[in-house]
């Protein structure tokens, strides 16, 4: 039901969701190796989807840790909506990343330990990538991550604008394949 779902979305809407099918676990798995769930406060998700990450950044969090997602397609946030109804901490905004100012001053959080994406940054305009990243920069703790994964390393210089460092690593385990970008300040 979920990958139907997820394949009627690309078919539709192509630029924002960036694939035809949902990320795999191997993927998932990959991007959660960058965070120290031990330490982290605060959590932020960009474009989950049909939850694929968020799935694996609630069984490792502890439950005092706030999980905050912003998805703009509409669809996919009524299944996430459904799908987390009963979690704690966790909040769920049909909402461009661009907005994450006004959501996080909405819980009175000044930064954030970590920042996942499932963005497909090679698609996006311009202008809405540098929003998105300005944004991620200026909220992320000094010791925090941006995590992102992306099919090709087109936009690596572009994030590399924003990010100090940033560790590349490839997962082959994925339809198409996909490279995991470990960025800091």
């Amino acid at each position: 039901m979920k990958q139907l779902s997820f394949v009627k979305q690309y078919l539709m809407k192509p630029r924002s969701v960036g694939a035809i099918l949902p990320s795999s676990k191997y993927l998932a798995n990959k991007m959660m190796e960058g965070i120290d769930f031990n330490r982290a406060t605060c959590i932020v998700e960009f474009g989950p989807g049909t939850g694929i990450f968020t799935d694996a950044l609630l069984s490792r969090r502890k439950k005092n840790t706030k999980l905050i997602l912003f998805e703009t397609n509409q669809e996919f946030c009524a299944i996430l909506k459904e799908k987390y109804q009963n979690e704690a901490n966790l909040y769920i905004y049909h909402a461009s990343a661009e907005c994450i100012e006004e959501h996080l001053l909405h819980h009175d959080i000044q930064s954030v330990d970590y920042i996942v994406s499932g963005l497909p940054f090679a698609s996006l305009p311009s202008h809405v990538s540098t929003q998105i990243l300005h944004q991620t920069k200026r909220y992320l703790k000094n010791n925090g991550q941006f995590i992102t994964f992306q099919y090709t390393l087109f936009r690596k210089k572009f994030i590399g604008k924003f990010f100090r460092n940033i560790r590349t690593k490839r997962v082959f385990r994925n339809v198409p394949p996909a490279y995991v970008l470990f960025c800091t300040p």
